[in-house]
């Protein structure tokens, strides 16, 4: 099963900022809810972790990211990942381009394009409740990655008034991973549909 998505994410900072994160591997996979960098095995293939959250159940999916093209012309960033969890009754894979877009020299906007492919029990959802699903994660991913710029933006601005002589070294470290809360998800998926269906605000 195929599930294929594009959004669009609006960044409240400069575009050089932005991709200078997009370039950091392990960084943007600190964004993304349960993931986790485990290995750099070279410039192009790394090894990692998601950790997923179901009630008092604790799943974990190992794969292998590779970034097959980093194009500093159009500021954008292909990666290939595929992994199975640890009973290895599920499998997905995930080819993903993302690039970061100029707005003003204040702002930019992250497109990403993927198209999600499962199999085993993870295909027995389905598409329509994928396809949420998947929504969903992407629009945590996208407000890390928001969160995570304007870090390193207030830390360019630290440097630049001499706030800090030890500002301007290095990225914001990412946050530690947490694994990925399902059934909060699956909620957040649940009062969409009910939105979509009634009209209910602030569901």
């Amino acid at each position: 099963m195929k599930v294929q998505l594009e959004k669009t994410y609006a960044m409240p900072a400069p575009a050089q900022l932005a991709w200078a994160l997009l370039q950091d591997i392990e960084g943007v996979a600190g964004c993304m809810p349960g993931a986790k960098i485990t290995e750099r095995v070279d410039d192009t293939h790394y090894k990692g972790t998601v950790a997923v959250k179901l009630g008092p159940a604790n799943l974990s999916f190992r794969g292998e990211i590779e970034v097959r093209a980093l194009d500093a012309g159009t500021h954008s960033l292909r990666l290939f990942a595929k992994g199975t969890d640890s009973t290895g009754g599920s499998a997905a894979s995930m080819d993903l381009t993302a690039r970061v877009e100029p707005v003003d020299a204040a702002s930019c906007n992250l497109t990403g394009t993927s198209e999600v492919s499962m199999s085993g029990k993870a295909a027995t959802f389905g598409g329509r409740v994928m396809g949420p699903v998947a929504d969903q994660i992407l629009n945590q991913f996208a407000a890390n990655f928001s969160a995570r710029v304007q870090a390193m933006q207030a830390q360019s601005a630290a440097a630049a008034s001499g706030a800090s002589a030890s500002a301007a070294q290095g990225l914001p470290a990412a946050p530690e991973a947490k694994p990925l809360n399902g059934l909060a998800l699956m909620w957040a998926v649940i009062k969409g549909w009910l939105r979509s269906l009634f009209g209910i605000k602030g569901a």
